[in-house]
């Protein structure tokens, strides 16, 4: 355990109700509010519960002990709102104990049950196990419920121990597992849309800048509030102006008849901060800031002033929001009609994304609960709106364009939480392969900002499409129809036979199966259709089958259920005409929901995609063309797929040794605290922590040592012979550099190659590694590569020099699960060369299995791991060897992605007077 003292940033958290508190270590300065807390905010009753009896000291001596000069083993954490304490916690290691701390804390009796505790709690519990405490232990009242209910809540194993009235509570930190986050998570998600009610669910608004002027921001969106039917009173502020639109306008938030529970700011950039602070005076509880162009002080200003008065914030730049909830009805944004009403929850951080998105739903038909332009996302985000869509009763499908992300981690969490319950589909925006270049190793240059934004979309289950109107045609057949099965397959049926060509082609290149149809089936079709067809798969009814032979071919296939999904393809052809036979009434008259899912190109159509109302009152989407629906069935199957697989737990990595490999990466970073390479003798210890097959190394600065250790090592190299690699501080590739020579055998040639790296590289080489040749065997390339914004990606995929050539990889955010660690493998392009094909074994999975479990474990473990590159690992039948590794490090983020905290803007740290 660490002694020296621990002193996390402040946070600012969001407690059981709503309300914004911040979470910081105590000082001396602090004595006077600790005094307060317990002598003032808290009644005689709590005190007894807190200090097991009655004393008029109890509360000095509690002050001077929190508020003492820092030292080891001890940190107390106290909560703040209003500029008040109202809560503190706090542990102290014994001496000969550091592993083992004593918890204890109070909550000041207005504050109780409000989540006050659960906080300070989890963030203390947080500070320990980064210490090195393993258990916090407490001494309770039997009689203090509160406090053993606030112990049972949190998720982790609690054991109790009665003694003589008082119970003895232990919990071990390091039973920490998916119960704990999943906790941590609902708790976080209840104090979530307990925030955003005033935003979304408001009872009053108050628009602050409404002008007089037709056509200014302010004047549209009160306007449009207004006329939309809001269930609730809409006021104006103006301080210029007596009435806006013919209704008394008011000089001041203050001055207004009522509290607002949301504020719609239009004022000038320099003015926001002044009346998002005046707002929150006033006691509004959310602000959505449409103004642009705010300047860094204004932006701290602003954000200061929402987390001072418990206001949530949509924007800046913010196009607003509507909501069409019928309780609500609230349309406060500028950008075009208000949406149908609906079921569809829609959130843009780009205003001009977010009108295309809702009007091409509103064409479509598709109705929306609620709509957000997140703007420049200073506070609310992605995350919050999809806890609140997860929550609202109404929302069943979620559509987002999230150009950024502030917390990846916690996103993933949320998401793959919510798409079991509900679709959940984005646009993949900022796609780019510039972080290819200039990458320092392999594994690096495998982690594109495209790469890790794909990983997070799979791991989370959210349907990625490539574009907006990707996005729509998705929606419109996951918001009709049922999935599809797992499989994959489709059947098409067309009037024509090169439309059916076309649209196979389209299914196939979409990653879908059109499988022969079974016989029995086939024959049936044939009776059924005109002479002339064809029930292979397509299926060709040709030109001359009228709409009742269409729809009887349509059922047929629906209910053999021989595939998973149906795509009709029509044409108006002049037989059809002259028959008066008009195709598409074999859909207008048929149900559009069936056994499984089913869509039509019409292409003769013009938009893109559109809803046929069906004879059940369903509807039925129609393409204009085949590749669109296509992308749209993959996604659904995709959708599917996700569905059907359990939960995975985490992947498990046995024999690991995670305090050893802690101090092996510390000691670089005392040296260097900026980070660098470690150099090959670090690189092998700490691999081997976690028990990564990287072959036998011998390291020599000098010629003699090299050849002394190329003996040793021709007894166990392939053949005899080693392999000697020349290193110096800053390496980076290798065999680029011309320093690796292989097959070497005898002193003679080990002395040879010596002397030519001294006289190639000079002073910079430090010294030679010399290993065993590996016997031969597929090359693979695995490593960890940290994205500051997602986190670690452990990558897979075919190693070697031409790596970067071949580019066939999978990735996954860490840590792994069990199924990652399989799928990882097969869906590589040269899975099968893994797998085993005639005349070749399959390499040994299981232990590649491993070296990605070790990877995963590796990367969580080690928050100071920027890059691990293991290139190439040879695998064989018999087992994996690593021949080359390289390992680079970075001073550890301070950053918990799990702790519940709102996300912090840089530059905008919490003052010291609202500290206080």
């Amino acid at each position: 355990m660490s002694t020296a003292p621990y002193l996390p940033s402040a946070a600012e958290v969001l407690l059981a109700d709503g309300t914004t508190a911040f979470i910081r270590p105590l000082g001396p300065r602090d004595r006077a509010a600790a005094l307060d807390l317990h002598e003032v905010r808290m009644s005689e009753a709590s005190r007894r519960m807190r200090f097991f009896g009655v004393s008029r000291t109890a509360p000095q001596i509690a002050a001077d002990r929190l508020c003492g000069p820092p030292r080891p083993g001890f940190l107390a954490l106290g909560a703040w709102a209003g500029g008040e304490l109202i809560g503190e916690a706090d542990y102290e290691a014994g001496a000969g104990r550091e592993d083992t701390a004593e918890l204890a804390l109070s909550v000041a009796d207005a504050w109780q049950h409000r989540g006050v505790a659960t906080l300070l709690v989890e963030h203390l519990l947080h500070a320990a196990r980064e210490r090195g405490v393993h258990v916090v232990e407490a001494d309770t009242l039997a009689g203090n419920r509160a406090v053993h209910q606030v112990f049972s809540d949190l998720g982790l194993p609690v054991r109790r121990k009665l003694e003589q009235g008082e119970i003895r509570v232990r919990v071990p930190l390091d039973e920490a597992d998916e119960r704990y986050r999943e906790a941590v998570d609902e708790r976080g998600r209840t104090a979530d849309v307990a925030s955003l009610a005033a935003l979304l669910r408001p009872r009053s608004v108050a628009v602050v800048g409404a002008s007089r002027r037709p056509g200014s921001v302010g004047r549209t969106v009160l306007t449009k509030i207004r006329e939309g039917g809001f269930t609730g009173p809409a006021w104006a502020v103006n301080p210029r102006a007596g009435t806006v639109a013919g209704e008394p306008a008011y000089p001041s938030v203050a001055g207004l008849p009522g509290v607002p529970d949301l504020a719609v700011i239009a004022v000038p950039p320099a003015a926001v901060a002044g009346a998002a602070e005046e707002c929150g005076r006033a006691g509004v509880r959310a602000l959505v800031v449409l103004t642009s162009g705010l300047d860094a002080a204004v932006a701290r200003r602003l954000v200061h002033a929402c987390r001072s008065h418990s206001m949530r914030l949509v924007g800046p730049n913010s196009l607003g929001i509507a909501q069409t909830d019928p309780a609500v009805r609230l349309d406060a944004e500028f950008g075009g009609a208000f949406p149908l009403p609906g079921t569809a929850g829609v959130a843009a951080q780009s205003g001009g994304v977010g009108i295309a998105l809702i009007e091409r739903l509103t064409w479509l038909g598709i109705g929306v609960s609620g709509f957000v332009s997140l703007g420049d996302k200073y506070d609310v985000s992605g995350n919050d709106l999809l806890q609140w869509w997860e929550s609202d009763g109404l929302t069943d499908l979620v559509l987002l364009h999230l150009e950024s992300f502030g917390n990846p981690r916690a996103f993933a969490r949320t998401a793959r939480r919510v798409t079991r319950r509900l679709p959940v589909l984005t646009v993949d925006a900022g796609r780019s392969a510039a972080g290819r270049r200039g990458a320092a190793s392999h594994t690096a240059a495998a982690a594109t900002p495209t790469v890790t934004r794909e990983t997070l979309f799979r791991q989370a289950g959210i349907t990625a499409a490539r574009s907006i109107a990707e996005l729509v045609e998705t929606a419109a057949l996951l918001h009709s129809q049922p999935l599809p099965g797992t499989r994959g397959t489709v059947a098409v049926v067309s009037n024509a036979g090169g439309i059916g060509i076309l649209a196979a082609d389209a299914c196939a290149e979409a990653g879908l199966l059109l499988p022969t149809l079974p016989a029995d089936l086939a024959a049936d079709l044939l009776g059924l259709l005109p002479a002339g067809a064809s029930a292979t798969n397509p299926v060709d009814t040709t030109a001359a089958a009228d709409p009742a032979e269409v729809r009887g071919c349509i059922d047929a296939l629906a209910r053999s259920r021989a595939v998973d999904a149906l795509l009709v393809c029509l044409v108006p052809t002049a037989l059809t005409v002259d028959a008066g036979h008009d195709p598409v009434r074999a859909l207008l008259d048929a149900p559009a929901r069936r056994e499984i899912p089913m869509a039509a190109v019409l292409v003769s159509q013009e938009v893109p995609v559109r809803y046929l109302p069906c004879a059940d009152g369903d509807l039925l989407p129609v393409y204009a063309d085949s590749r669109a629906a296509a992308r749209a069935f993959a996604h659904a199957r995709d959708r599917a797929r996700w569905l059907a697989e359990p939960p995975a737990r985490d992947a498990v990595a046995t024999g690991t040794d995670p305090d050893a490999a802690r101090r092996i990466a510390d000691d670089p970073l005392t040296a260097r605290p900026g980070g660098g390479w470690l150099d090959p003798d670090a690189t092998s210890r700490l691999l081997a922590c976690y028990g990564l097959p990287l072959t036998t190394s011998l390291w020599a600065r000098d010629e003699h040592t090299a050849v002394l250790a190329a003996r040793s090592l021709c007894r166990t190299g392939h053949d005899g012979r080693v392999a000697v690699k020349a290193y110096w501080p800053g390496q980076v590739h290798k065999s680029v550099e011309g320093a690796v020579r292989t097959g070497l055998a005898g002193d003679d040639e080990v002395r040879a190659v010596y002397r030519d790296f001294t006289e190639h590289f000079g002073d910079r080489m430090a010294g030679v590694v010399v290993q065993p040749m590996a016997a031969p065997g597929l090359e693979l390339l695995a490593g960890v590569v940290k994205d500051h914004v997602f986190g670690p990606l452990v990558v897979l995929g075919l190693g070697g020099t031409a790596t970067d050539v071949l580019d066939d990889r999978s990735a996954r955010l860490a840590p792994l699960t069990e199924r990652d660690l399989t799928t990882m493998v097969t869906e590589l392009r040269s899975a099968p060369l893994l797998l085993g094909r005639p005349g070749r074994e399959p390499v040994d999975l299981a232990a590649v299995e491993r070296m990605l479990a070790a990877l995963s474990r590796l990367a969580t473990d080690l928050p100071q791991l920027a890059e691990a590159d293991l290139n190439p690992v040879t695998a064989r039948s018999d087992g994996l060897v690593c021949v080359d590794a390289r390992i680079r490090l970075e001073p550890p983020p301070v950053f918990d992605p799990y702790l519940r905290r709102l996300r912090r803007l840089p530059g905008t740290d919490v003052p010291e007077d609202e500290e206080r």
